[in-house]
């Protein structure tokens, strides 16, 4: 097969031109499925719905553990970036399977000016040495907590396997402390609970 140079033809385009081009690339995630629930038999998300939680997760997880909340965000929003270029590798494909991540990321940004701070983002990650790569590292795998429970809770005995490994995933006392209490709470108390049982025997809307 003939090498491949994807960046090749794009040396020359100006920088606007190479951030709609990523911004065009961040789409992609969009549109990338996270490969895992093929094997666990239900559920499903693309890396895009997976990347907005866990940034989320994470500011919560850096508010916690009194570390930088905007940092870990970060840090989450762009930790699967690269999957826009290599698509999503689940446990079994990793076998198989390999990649340059890192390669990805530096041919995404190259020529947007971004350069320096998504590698950066990337190192930070790979090195697992900061509090907030730790946390967002938890915050990877609190995600995919949060949904094998739900998965758990509509029936999935397998999620809860899965729920085991992914515990023992979790890097801080923080992430660990909130994977506790995700596996106690029920995936629908947080709207389920709210009204009086009053409201859910309601016909109609009518008393």
């Amino acid at each position: 097969m003939t090498a491949c140079n994807p960046q090749l033809n794009l040396q020359g385009r100006g920088r606007l031109k190479r951030i709609v081009d990523f911004l065009n690339e961040a789409g992609m995630l969009r549109l990338t499925p996270r490969t895992g629930y093929q094997f666990l038999g239900t559920g499903n998300e693309n890396v895009a719905e997976h990347s907005f939680r866990t940034a989320i997760i994470g500011y919560v997880l850096a508010r916690m553990a009194g570390a930088d909340p905007s940092r870990t965000a970060m840090l989450c929003l762009f930790h699967d970036f690269h999957e826009a270029r290599i698509g999503d590798f689940n446990y079994v494909n990793r076998i198989y399977n390999t990649s340059k991540p890192r390669d990805a990321v530096v041919h995404a940004a190259e020529g947007t000016g971004l350069e320096v701070d998504m590698l950066e983002f990337w190192d930070d990650l790979e090195a697992s040495q900061t509090s907030e790569a730790q946390l967002a590292h938890d915050a990877d795998q609190l995600d995919l907590i949060l949904n094998l429970k739900r998965e758990l809770d509509l029936g999935n005995k397998y999620a809860g396997k899965w729920m085991e490994s992914a515990l023992e995933r979790l890097r801080t006392e923080e992430g660990r402390e909130l994977a506790r209490t995700i596996a106690e709470t029920d995936h629908t108390d947080w709207w389920f609970l709210g009204p009086d049982r009053a409201w859910w025997e309601r016909k109609n809307g009518n008393e």
